[in-house]
């Protein structure tokens, strides 16, 4: 079993382009769980008119894409899809940048409440369905220079 995810994390570092000594970067997030890891390239969403528009009207996204909303201070949040047309993931981080929650796959369009919980920081948000692909799991772990020196488990160079 230990080589197996040995595997699985050479090959999700080699798919993803991430190396050891990669550095902090505001266009890019980083993940790592046990058994595996995830780069993205990312749009910042950091003031109310960025995080109210968020990826609504797109048609696409790339698919080691996304945005990470982040707010001034942790918060209860929650989120909807409207004017949204792909299907998205929502990670939900708190202020060190542990995944908290994660909702896959809401839908296109709906005004249903997609609630993150309290004390949410950022949320990630990348194509549906890619988080269960990767193995993404509550108590991973995000590195952006957002949450700068509150992350002490993995802070950025």
């Amino acid at each position: 079993m230990k080589v197996l995810k040995a595997i699985s994390l050479a090959v999700a570092l080699a798919v993803c382009g991430q190396g050891a000594a990669a550095k902090c970067s505001e266009n890019v997030v980083d993940l790592r769980w046990d058994g595996g890891s995830a780069r993205f390239n990312v749009e910042i969403a950091d003031d109310d008119q960025e995080r109210g528009r968020g990826l609504m009207f797109r048609e696409t996204l790339g698919r080691y894409s996304g945005m990470l909303f982040v707010y001034g201070a942790t918060a209860t949040v929650s989120f909807w899809m409207k004017n949204t047309l792909i299907p998205l993931d929502m990670v939900f981080l708190d202020q060190h940048g542990v995944v908290q929650h994660i909702h896959e796959n809401a839908v296109p369009g709906s005004l249903e409440n997609i609630p993150g919980g309290d004390g949410i920081l950022a949320v990630l948000e990348v194509n549906g369905g890619l988080s269960a692909k990767l193995g993404l799991v509550v108590g991973a772990e995000l590195r952006h220079p957002a949450f700068g020196a509150s992350a002490p488990s993995w802070p950025c160079d």
